[in-house]
């Protein structure tokens, strides 16, 4: 076969940014190993994403580099993968790369035996050792004599570590119980920073997942520090540079353990999840700036991530005109010249010095709450707030000059689902219809753009073209992003749609043998394990969305079926639950939505927007609702009349429900 690096033609802007690589760079396909059979030489998986820091810097290091390149080409089949197009192949060799080294990363890279089995691993590799790293070229050279000096010891290694990646678990034999909530709220009190917000030390990332666990448990007795622990964490995030302060959404982490130099990539998960959990938030605490990040994080998406033809993009990059950051920190001069004579009262609140805090730079964050620079320069709040308000703008159109970070343009199911859920909830609680609109604009794209004419959900597609087929959170975070829709709309048609790809979902991802869904269909690709996913990285496990949207299925339908999904997921995870709870935080808040238990209720009749308004007074995540007129096909909705033509609520439990209420304060006091 002609040598040449086979890229330009793919459709991951990741594996783009490679297509002018010396490396004779493959796609994931079976050619490839075919290849590398022929050759009889290793494979080279090099696994990474558009945004990702670290991957750009290995890139210019090494795959840029000629005589790299040639080392490479002469002793390995090369072979590039986005983790975010596939995440079943990123997942199985994730877990060799911890496995061999116990950390992992990105760039992963990992080389295999012609047959897929991986012997060895890393994850970034410099251009010449440094830090006890060997250089790339040494790996290089090692691997390839191994391969072809010491061939039984490589196989051996591939053989023992293929047979521990295809364990799998067994089914679990009892359920989570309310111990089970105590011991995870505890583990969670004893490694939180107390001063900082978050757990553990740098680097520290939002945990989505995990916070959402600890909003559910807000208030509840078992749980007392679950309320300090999601306030005092949210508020940091939202003060520190880990939070856009100029133009809204966050970073994927911070590098430090205060929450203020980030690592300046911006994922659409990030935001989506982060953008829920603050309007939730602010449904149980009614903390007024919570509300204020949702919406400036949801404008953010709408804004900055919009693609042309429908959709959201992943994310931004870190870097912008080769440097990272570059884009989002200002030099002393710049924000003198943005506050004008206010500059005292802006330095004081967002802590510029002319030291700087990155690089001799500033990166803009809430240092000082704004009323307590008013009272120590002894001048009126409002004065200081207009400073700020001026400065921003200022600085914003200077920023808008710059090099924008580069787009990774290609849109993910999962992602693009999470958004609509996020978008739906907070149109709602916020009661801004421009969210909802939005979430229906972009959930037609989803079921429109986004699927197989046989139905089938895409992962991805980036410029009109889709291949890979959707992966188990595609299906499961689509589910709860339409079911979010029925709840903000109460159009039958959305929960309907719901309910065909939740069953989809089952046939496609379901383990008859074990219980539990795997990553990827039964119509997908085998490659040397099948994963399936408990652990929260970084977004929920597809096993704990599956299992909350099939919870939400059950409440509505009364189908025993669905909560014979939720439980049997429940007790596969629950060895996760008990020794790892902040590695699942979002199955956790499916357990304890499962135990609380679940309460339905039915709202029928006209007018019946005070009545869910009662509902949303505050956060309620074991409360699920139907909405509709009475003769809507939805079995909670069954038989449940409106009284005297007026809007009427029905409290059950399991079907079982108390007197129908057409108050507001009656339906207050029934509920839980």
């Amino acid at each position: 076969m002609t040598d040449r690096n086979r890229l330009g033609e793919a459709t991951s802007p990741y594996l783009l940014q490679h297509r002018d690589n010396p490396v004779h760079w493959w796609e994931w396909e079976d050619v490839a190993f075919a290849e590398a059979r022929r050759r009889d030489v290793p494979v080279l998986l090099s696994v990474g994403y558009a945004s990702c820091h670290w991957c750009h810097v290995m890139a210019h290091e090494s795959f840029e580099d000629h005589e790299v390149a040639d080392l490479m080409n002469a002793g390995f089949v090369n072979i590039k993968v986005d983790r975010e197009e596939r995440p079943d192949v990123d997942r199985v060799y994730m877990d060799a790369v911890q496995a061999m080294t116990h950390r992992g990363g990105w760039p992963m890279t990992v080389f295999l035996t012609p047959d897929g089995r991986p012997f060895y691993a890393g994850t970034y590799f410099p251009p010449a050792d440094r830090h006890g790293m060997p250089s790339f070229r040494r790996v290089l050279t090692a691997v390839a004599d191994a391969w072809s000096s010491r061939r039984n010891e490589v196989e051996a290694q591939a053989g023992t570590l293929a047979d521990a990646l295809t364990v799998v678990a067994p089914p679990g034999e009892r359920l989570p119980d309310g111990d089970t909530l105590v011991a995870a709220h505890d583990a969670m009190w004893d490694v939180f920073d107390h001063d900082r917000g978050g757990f553990g030390t740098a680097p520290k990332f939002p945990q989505a997942p995990t916070l959402e666990f600890l909003l559910r448990a807000s208030g509840r007795e078992w749980a007392p520090q679950a309320t300090t622990m999601l306030v005092r964490t949210l508020e940091a995030i939202d003060g520190g540079g880990i939070h856009d302060q100029l133009g809204g959404g966050f970073s994927r982490y911070s590098t430090d353990d205060s929450w203020l130099v980030p690592h300046f990539e911006k994922m659409l998960y990030d935001n989506a999840l982060l953008a829920r959990l603050y309007a939730r938030a602010w449904q149980a605490t009614r903390i007024e700036r919570f509300a204020d990040v949702a919406r400036s994080t949801l404008d953010y998406m709408l804004e900055c991530l919009a693609l042309p033809g429908g959709g959201l993009a992943s994310g931004e990059d870190a870097d912008s005109a080769g440097e990272e950051g570059v884009f989002y920190v200002f030099d002393y001069r710049e924000i003198q010249e943005a506050a004008g004579d206010d500059a005292p009262l802006v330095n004081r609140a967002w802590g510029v010095t002319p030291e700087g805090n990155f690089d001799g730079r500033s990166i803009i964050y809430r240092a000082v709450p704004a009323a307590a620079v008013a009272r120590e320069f002894g001048v009126d709040p409002d004065r200081v707030a207009a400073a700020l308000d001026r400065a921003r703008e200022a600085l914003l159109i200077r920023r808008a000059s710059r090099t924008r970070p580069g787009l990774d343009d290609k849109a993910v199911c999962a992602w693009n689902a999470m958004a609509v859920r996020a978008l739906a909830e907070a149109a709602t609680l916020l009661g801004e219809s421009r969210y909802l609109a939005s979430a229906v604009e972009l959930a037609g794209f989803i079921l429109n753009e986004m699927r197989r004419p046989d139905g089938r959900l895409l992962r991805s597609r980036r410029c009109g073209r889709g291949e890979v087929t959707g992966f188990c959170d595609d299906y499961a975070a689509t589910v709860l992003a339409l079911l979010a829709l029925y709840d903000a709309t109460g159009e039958v048609s959305w929960f309907r749609r719901g309910e065909e790809l939740a069953t989809d979902m089952v046939d496609l991802f379901w383990d008859e043998d074990n219980g539990g869904m795997f990553a990827a269909g039964g119509d997908a690709e085998r490659l040397i394990a099948r994963p399936k996913n408990l652990f929260d990285n970084p977004t929920p496990s597809d096993n704990s969305l599956a299992a909350e949207a099939m919870q939400h299925l059950f409440a509505l339908t009364g189908d025993e079926r669905w909560t014979g999904y939720v439980e049997d997921i429940l007790r596969l995870g629950l060895p996760f639950l008990e020794r790892h709870p902040s590695g699942a935080g979002h199955l956790l808040s499916v357990a304890l939505v499962h135990l609380a238990p679940p309460c339905e209720v039915a709202v029928v009749g006209p007018d019946r927007e005070p009545l869910l308004a009662v509902i949303r007074e505050r956060y309620r995540p074991e409360v699920f609702v139907a909405q509709g007129d009475g003769s809507a096909s939805i079995p909670l909705l069954a038989d449940r009349p409106a009284l005297a033509g007026a809007a009427t609520a029905y409290v059950c439990r399991g079907f079982s429900c108390d007197a129908p209420v057409t108050t507001a304060a009656g339906l207050r006091a029934a509920l839980p």
